[in-house]
C-alpha cells in the first residue's frame, strides 16, 4: 500500500492478484442475489466490482504466492468460476423461493396472472415474483449480502488466487447442491398444495353425492379462496425458515472446496454462534467462519 492507501500496482504480482481478485468479485456480482439485480445500474456494479476488488485486496495477497502469479487463461476461468459457484450457493433459497411461488400459483389457479418482475425486467407468475421478494428481503435483513463478500474473503484462505483447482468436481459439487432447491420449493409450498387437494377431494365427493348442487360454479373461486388463507397462514413459517439459510450456503461452499481443492473442513458453525467463539480455529471452515461472524 501507498501513502494514499491504494496497492502499489508497480509491486511483483499486485497488478495480477487485483486483476484476478476482481475476476473473483465479478463471478459473484454476476449471478448472486441482490447483487445481480437488473435494477442495478451497469456503472454501479462496475464501480462496486473495483471497489470490492481494492477491499479484498489484502486478503488475497496474505494467501497467495505474489512471486510467481500471473494471469493465464486458466486463472482467469479458475477465478471466475470460483466467484460464480459462491454467487450460485447464496442463490438457492431464491431459487426455492421463486419455485415454490411458481407451483403454488399453478395449484390455486393463477397460473393466468402475470406480473412485472423488478429483479430480472420479465414477467412473471403472481406469486413467483411474491416469494422472490420475501425471499429478497430475508437475505438482506439478515446480511447476507454481506456474508457473501465475506466467503470471498474467506475463499482465499481454502483456494489463493492461481492456485490450481477441478473445476469439474467443484461443478458436480455444486450440481448436487442445487438438488435442495426442488426439496426445498416444494416444502415451502407443501402448505397451500395439500389444503387446495383436500378442498378438490372434498368438492369432487359432493359433487358426485348432490350433482344438482352445480360445484363447478364455485370450485374456482373457492380454490383461491382457500389457497391465498393457506399462504397467509404458513407464511410466517416459510420466512422463519428462509432465514435459517446460513448453515445450507456454508454446507455447500464446504462441499464445492472439498471438491475443488481436496480442503478438509469442519462442521459449520451456528450463525447464532456468540462473538466470542473463535475466528480460526484449527481445522475450522472459512466460510463456517464467515458465517458464523454474523
Amino acid at each position: 500500500m501507498n501513502a494514499l492507501g491504494l496497492p502499489d500496482l508497480f509491486a511483483p504480482g499486485v497488478a495480477a492478484a487485483l486483476v484476478l481478485t476482481a475476476l473473483r468479485v465479478g463471478g459473484l456480482l454476476l449471478v448472486a442475489p441482490v447483487w445481480s439485480a437488473k435494477t442495478v445500474p451497469m456503472r454501479l456494479r462496475t464501480a462496486l466490482l473495483v471497489i470490492f476488488a481494492v477491499l479484498l485486496l489484502p486478503a488475497a495477497k496474505a494467501t497467495a504466492h505474489l512471486e510467481t502469479l500471473r494471469i493465464t487463461p486458466a486463472t482467469f476461468l479458475a477465478e471466475s468460476a470460483i466467484g460464480f459457484m459462491i454467487g450460485l450457493a447464496g442463490a438457492i433459497v431464491i431459487a426455492a423461493a421463486e419455485l415454490a411461488g411458481e407451483l403454488m400459483t399453478n395449484t390455486i389457479g393463477l397460473s393466468g396472472a402475470a406480473i412485472f418482475d423488478p429483479m430480472n425486467n420479465t414477467q412473471g407468475a403472481l406469486l413467483q415474483q411474491f416469494m422472490q421478494l420475501i425471499a429478497v428481503m430475508v437475505i438482506l435483513v439478515g446480511g447476507g449480502h454481506i456474508i457473501m463478500l465475506q466467503a470471498i474473503a474467506q475463499s482465499f484462505v481454502s483456494m489463493p488466487l492461481g492456485a490450481p483447482i477441478h473445476l469439474g468436481e467443484g461443478s458436480k459439487a455444486m450440481v448436487l447442491a442445487a438438488r435442495s432447491i426442488f426439496v426445498t420449493g416444494v416444502q415451502f409450498a407443501s402448505p397451500v398444495i395439500a389444503a387446495v387437494l383436500l378442498l378438490n377431494l372434498a368438492l369432487a365427493v359432493l359433487g358426485r353425492a348432490a350433482p344438482q348442487l352445480n360445484i363447478m360454479s364455485v370450485a374456482f373461486p373457492l380454490q383461491i379462496g382457500v389457497g391465498l388463507i393457506t399462504l397467509s397462514g404458513s407464511l410466517a413459517l416459510v420466512v422463519h425458515s428462509m432465514s435459517d439459510w446460513t448453515p445450507g450456503f456454508s454446507a455447500t461452499l464446504e462441499s464445492v472446496a472439498r471438491a475443488s481443492r481436496g480442503v478438509a473442513t469442519a462442521p459449520a458453525l451456528s450463525p447464532t454462534a456468540p462473538r466470542t467463539a473463535p475466528r480460526t480455529a484449527p481445522n475450522a471452515s472459512p466460510y463456517a467462519t464467515a458465517v458464523g461472524a454474523r
